[in-house]
């Protein structure tokens, strides 16, 4: 029989749970509106802690979840510098989490998170395991050697690693007896390096030409220091380019006057990335490109809904747009866009017709937005209620201003006196991590909260936040998590958490 007092400690536990993976989700370490990296970084520091000594499972099993990138690796490196409070069991899953989060982190965010364990002196056999076979993984050694040679020298030295026998260009036959290894650690010993891009890089500090056959990060460096017009280099590497590249340099190719790329698909572009975008044109460029814009958004968010399009019936959605969704100088805009591109994924996941979009604004143009104006975030949910929808999403960081703390109240009076069967399923999700609270600022007790990093996040987002409402209890949430690390790592029951 269970008692009062165990059903409070798992109500307790899935509390704490969900605080972090709100803050795994939304926090960076970096700048925000109201906080300062400073506070931001000291915020996180506390949560990850707390969290992987009291729940270390669970802290393993957030490596399955939507978490961003920051978060992940420094999970990843808190289960690898304190493996000797882990079981042996525990030891086998966090291995296959850690190897499945890694083969999904970019790589430059990996190479960064070898140094810093060889930093802290964390060198056991399972990390250098982790790290042989996550490089060993690596689909071009001698590209990695070059774009990333700091890093990959690290992890050589680190992991004790020889290149002898390395895969050539090609993927069959050899690069050459440890032409990697002494490229990263002998580079004058040979004359000259069989494979092409070891070459290049060789060439490249005496023969200009060569800086053209490197990768673009690398040959900007090295275009610069020998003088090259960026003007010039700019328009020689566009082939070499990859898309983000290609739009991040768009305005300097083109003397300010930025059109939309004619060698860009923008409609495979992640939702949220592609809302970034958008909002960095001017409104002149979103005016005269609406159609185009428009349909690449729609076709982003089509494919982000997946199965669930048009499955969520009558939606409303009350979308943030106030001086604050400007964000800060290192996440420019990030919770504008945010609101964007969840506006527009709303209106594949609602039935055909049934979906009514209300800005804090009151703008109905959603490629016009701008950060602008205070947050009257009570007054918009009134509007949205009033149209009886099967759910109302609210997309915001949660400072509702105009007047304070209407929201809230309305939100306790609708789900407490109007709609106690909860006929209308409401959800705030929140792109900003307070970092006094140490959670996502919510607008009301009586409504689930979640971060949210990227809009392609939120249907499963929705699930999560269900959690919060406290109805279902802790076991709940952590069947959930079982089945989230059992897709993730690939097989029918891992028992993170249990």
């Amino acid at each position: 029989m269970t008692t009062s007092t165990e059903t409070d400690a798992g109500l307790v536990a899935a509390e704490d749970v969900l605080l972090f993976v709100n803050a795994a989700i939304t926090a960076t370490g970096q700048r925000e509106f109201r906080s300062t990296a400073y506070q931001q970084q000291l915020s996180l520091d506390f949560l990850h802690e707390y969290v992987r000594v009291n729940y270390r499972r669970v802290y393993a099993a957030s490596l399955a979840l939507d978490i961003n990138d920051h978060n992940a690796a420094r999970i990843v490196r808190g289960l690898l510098e304190h493996a000797a409070d882990a079981s042996a069991e525990e030891k086998r899953t966090e291995g296959r989490l850690i190897a499945a989060r890694l083969a999904k982190l970019p790589p430059q965010r990996v190479y960064r998170l070898f140094r810093e364990l060889r930093a802290a002196k964390v060198n056991n056999r399972r990390t250098r395991a982790i790290m042989r076979d996550w490089l060993a993984a690596r689909p071009d050694p001698a590209h990695d050697a070059v774009k990333y040679r700091s890093g990959l020298k690290t992890a050589a030295r680190h992991a004790h690693l020889g290149f002898e026998g390395s895969a050539g260009p090609d993927g069959s036959g050899e690069i050459g007896s440890g032409e990697i290894g002494d490229f990263l650690f002998r580079p004058r010993h040979r004359p000259g390096y069989r494979h092409r891009l070891l070459d290049a890089w060789r060439r490249a500090h005496y023969a200009q030409g060569a800086v053209e056959e490197l990768p673009f990060t690398v040959a900007e460096g090295l275009a610069a220091r020998r003088g090259v017009k960026r003007e010039v280099f700019l328009e020689r590497m566009v082939p070499r380019m990859t898309r983000l590249e290609r739009l991040r340099t768009l305005s300097q190719r083109t003397g300010g006057d930025a059109p939309l790329p004619a060698d860009v698909d923008l409609t495979v572009m992640p939702l949220t990335r592609l809302a970034l975008y958008v909002l960095s044109l001017g409104f002149e460029a979103r005016s005269a490109h609406r159609a185009e814009l428009t349909r690449a958004l729609r076709t982003a968010a089509r494919r982000a809904a997946g199965p669930h399009a048009g499955s969520w019936g009558r939606v409303a959605a009350v979308l943030d747009d106030s001086y604050s969704s400007s964000g800060s100088g290192e996440k420019r805009r990030r919770p504008l866009a945010v609101a964007l591109a969840c506006h527009f994924l709303l209106e594949a996941l609602a039935g055909p017709g049934a979906y009514t979009p209300l800005w804090t604004s009151g703008r109905t143009d959603p490629l016009l937005v701008r950060p602008w104006g205070p947050t009257p975030l009570g007054f918009r949910v009134l509007d949205a209620l009033e149209l009886g929808p099967d759910r109302l999403v609210i997309v915001s960081d949660g400072w509702d201003n105009a007047p304070p703390g209407l929201a809230g109240e309305v939100l306790r009076v609708w789900r407490t006196g109007l709609d106690p069967d909860r006929r209308t399923a409401v959800v705030h999700v929140n792109p900003v991590y307070d970092a006094d609270a140490f959670d996502v600022r919510r607008l009301s007790s009586s409504v689930p909260t979640a971060g949210v990093r990227d809009a392609e996040d939120l249907p499963a987002l929705v699930e999560l936040a269900g959690f919060a409402e406290g109805r279902t209890g802790a076991a709940a949430l952590y069947a959930y998590l079982d089945r989230r690390v059992a897709r993730f790592v690939g097989d029918d029951g891992a028992g993170a958490t249990s």
